[in-house]
């Protein structure tokens, strides 16, 4: 019997950086071509939370300009929207990529000093406060980012610098947690 591992149980490497993301431009591209506008995810939650709404109170949904906005010609369903198809198209290719590379296991990434639990609530809280800025922003980080940038709105550039940079100056005080 053999000491080495079987082959099809190694993880494989990772797609190299530079042509994923030659990848997800042609994606973007496509994206302008087909659809007429940019990638991004928080209008694919929007859409679910005003179809949720409108199940439950379906004539304050209606009635309330935000949610309406998402409603649409009144068939709803968070089918009509391209972008939930994205997002759940984002969940599946994460996964096969997982699948396909060996890499499909439940893991809570953290550092020694945290407990999983606080780490979950801190990950949850984080998610949460994305999601507000998203709906403040009227776009999420993706979005603004892949679409604004590919755009070359000035805006959006500016937005991505103050990402990274801010980023940056607090990786310095929150290293400690990873350590």
């Amino acid at each position: 019997m053999s000491s080495t591992p079987d082959d099809s149980l190694l993880e494989k490497p990772h797609m190299n950086p530079y042509w994923a993301g030659f990848g997800l431009g042609l994606v973007l591209l496509t994206s302008f071509v087909v659809m007429g506008r940019g990638l991004g995810a928080s209008g694919a939650f929007t859409t679910a939370v005003a179809t949720a709404v409108h199940s439950v109170a379906p004539a304050h949904a209606t009635g309330n300009a935000f949610y309406a906005e998402y409603l649409g010609d009144g068939s709803v369903s968070p089918l009509k929207d391209w972008l939930v198809f994205e997002v759940l198209g984002v969940f599946v290719g994460g996964f096969l990529s997982g699948a396909l590379g060996n890499r499909l296991r439940f893991t809570i990434e953290k550092g020694p000093r945290i407990s999983n639990p606080a780490r979950l609530a801190l990950a949850a809280a984080g998610g949460a406060l994305m999601g507000v800025g998203a709906k403040l922003a009227l776009g999420c980080t993706s979005g603004q980012a892949l679409s604004g940038g590919a755009l070359l709105n000035l805006g959006s550039w500016i937005f991505m610098m103050c990402v990274f940079g801010g980023a940056y100056a607090f990786a310095w005080f929150l290293r400690r947690q990873w350590l």
